[in-house]
């Protein structure tokens, strides 16, 4: 017995929703690829301050991962690979970025948060490719 409100359903079921909301799923990762293509100077200062050299190679790495990772998600077409690279991407931020088990006090505690919502992220991103795969299974 579905329990869903017929007008919520016809929303859920929608694919001009499906699409808006794989957009919205992947605003953190093209805003930031698209900031730092703009800024490409800042992108490198960001390497930099993680230690990651050759600034200039990792800053087009996370670019080029964020911007078509995100693109594959939004398309539809390829959402699984999209999906996979920025969670593989994702949870590698932890390790580098925001490794809280090497960090003391409220630091710590906000970087123990921020990779608690990577993780959840990573679900997300697992969501987004399986409603992609749905909508194109549907056309």
């Amino acid at each position: 017995m579905n329990t869903t409100p017929r007008p919520i359903a016809a929303i859920l079921d929608s694919r001009a929703f499906g699409l808006l909301m794989r957009i919205v799923l992947t605003f953190p990762f093209w805003a930031s690829g698209l900031a730092k293509l703009i800024d490409f100077a800042g992108a490198q200062r960001e390497m930099g301050m993680f230690g990651l050299h050759p600034t200039a190679g990792f800053a087009i790495a996370v670019i080029i991962t964020q911007l078509v990772g995100a693109l594959l998600i939004i398309h539809g077409r390829y959402a699984w690979l999209g999906a996979g690279a920025l969670a593989v991407f994702t949870l590698l931020t932890i390790l580098l970025v925001h490794s809280f088990w090497r960090i003391d006090g409220p630091m710590g505690v906000v970087a123990f948060h921020t990779a608690v919502e990577h993780i959840g992220m990573c679900g997300g991103l697992a969501l987004g490719a399986i409603q992609a795969h749905w909508a194109r299974l549907r056309r």
